[in-house]
């Protein structure tokens, strides 16, 4: 699994995604992948980099009611992004790669890939969440959003 996820490349990949039927997730967010982004959208999505996560069996739990609206993609649906409301504060238990107990609390982006990579294990898609009229092909992701869209970033502090 991590060897596909680096290859794709992406920061995160759940087991279903390539056809096992297991709840496992891994991700990963490098400095080099960072550098890719710019540095105003990194700030405002608190994106940091982690090192390689293994997770078996994770159990997510929020752990504020804090939100925030971004784009988000997914390996699944390749080419598009829309924007999902996220908890910005989550816990994530369950199992490392050696079936040791991990808890990971995660803020920010790496809280945004956990729920995205965990919703996987349930059938559920960023498409599934998003906000309508949001979704769009990745060449127009700096085109304005629609009327009535709600604006990106932190929504209840």
């Amino acid at each position: 699994m991590v060897a596909v996820m680096r290859r794709a490349p992406g920061v995160g990949l759940a087991a279903p995604q390539i056809g096992l039927p297991l709840r496992i997730i891994v991700l990963e967010d490098t400095r080099e992948y960072i550098s890719y982004a710019p540095k105003e959208e990194i700030k405002a999505q608190d994106r940091r980099s982690f090192e390689l996560l293994v997770i078996l069996n994770p159990k997510l739990k929020k752990k504020s009611n804090r939100t925030a609206l971004f784009f988000e993609g997914c390996l699944s649906v390749d080419g598009y992004r829309a924007v999902v409301e996220r908890y910005l504060d989550v816990e994530v238990s369950g199992l490392d790669r050696d079936g040791k107990p991990i808890k990971v609390d995660a803020t920010g982006w790496q809280a945004r890939i956990l729920q995205h990579e965990c919703d996987h294990l349930d059938g559920t898609l960023y498409v599934d969440k998003m906000v309508p009229r949001t979704f769009r092909i990745t060449e127009n992701l700096n085109l304005p959003l629609a009327d009535g869209c709600p604006k990106l970033g932190v929504q209840n502090q």
